[in-house]
């Protein structure tokens, strides 16, 4: 029969692919591990990883196995606290969140329940559609666009994007700029395949043929940094520009277009929603009515 233990270690290695990472989760040691694994690949009658020393691969079979694996897991979780008396799903939540609302957002959502445990990675949304699709995340907070059919996509909240600068920039002085006039400065931008950037390739990027000087960061704050001290123009959220338009060391560049965009929340379609998870979800859709 195939225990719970077995079933821990390998949803553990799955997401780790090393024993030792795997071990050091479940406080077990390596013996202990390949024990558990072997015995059910024998109950099973098949390999679920493939063996690349020191790495272990999931194949086929284990992809089969592991959203299964996941929310049995998940619902032995939630039995184990089903009487608690304070009522209050229990657990650790892995949560993913591209900058803008890793940086601006998340932390206002979890400060609404503090004793929720959460380990969060903050990356872009093609990383975090990545780490969905191979279960390792629970869910994710994503400003770009979805293009995994594994995933299931629910749109949360409005935001729009500005272009900005540093207050002295040439194009500063003016009220309003035509697009076209953009191509002729440098500019600041987030890296390929972040939500931004892929907002800014396909709504901004046709009128500025051919793109001049282009300072690439993979982060946000950098990006803003680098704008405000006369580097280039960016294309931020105005979400993560709000304390620097503030302060004046950023100002919004006025154009004739306007860049809306909707974050969305995302997760594994056959993603079993436990308390825990299903108590996140309802804290995100309350932050939208706030």
């Amino acid at each position: 029969m195939i225990s719970l233990k077995q079933l821990r270690v390998f949803s553990s290695i799955a997401r780790h692919g090393n024993l030792g990472l795997a071990a050091a989760e479940l406080f077990l040691s390596k013996g202990a591990l390949s024990q558990a694994l072997a015995e059910l690949e024998r109950q099973l009658g098949q390999p679920v990883f493939d063996r690349d020393h020191p790495r272990l691969k999931i194949n086929d079979q284990g992809r089969r196995l592991q959203p299964l694996a996941e929310e049995i897991l998940s619902r032995i979780t939630d039995i184990e606290h089903l009487f608690d008396e304070q009522g209050a799903p229990s657990g650790t939540l892995r949560v993913g969140a591209s900058q803008t609302i890793g940086n601006y957002l998340l932390p206002h959502i979890l400060a609404q329940q503090p004793e929720l445990q959460a380990q969060v990675r903050i990356t872009n949304t093609h990383n975090l559609c990545t780490m969905l699709a191979h279960f390792e995340l629970d869910i994710a907070l994503i400003e770009g666009e979805n293009h995994h059919p594994a995933l299931l996509t629910q749109d949360w909240l409005q935001d729009d994007m500005l272009i900005v600068a540093h207050p002295q920039h040439p194009l500063a002085q003016q009220p309003k700029v035509n697009l076209d006039q953009l191509k002729h400065y440098a500019w600041v931008l987030r890296e390929p395949r972040s939500g931004n950037r892929e907002q800014f390739e396909r709504e901004l990027k046709p009128y500025l043929e051919p793109l001049g000087n282009v300072l690439e960061l993979n982060t946000l704050e950098a990006v803003m940094q680098s704008a405000a001290q006369g580097l280039g123009l960016a294309f931020v959220s105005r979400r993560a520009a709000q304390q620097s338009l503030a302060n004046g060391s950023l100002v919004i560049i006025g154009v004739n277009t306007h860049f809306a965009r909707t974050l969305k929340l995302v997760w594994h379609k056959n993603k079993y929603h436990s308390a825990l998870l299903r108590r996140f979800i309802a804290l995100c859709q309350q932050h939208e009515k706030n």
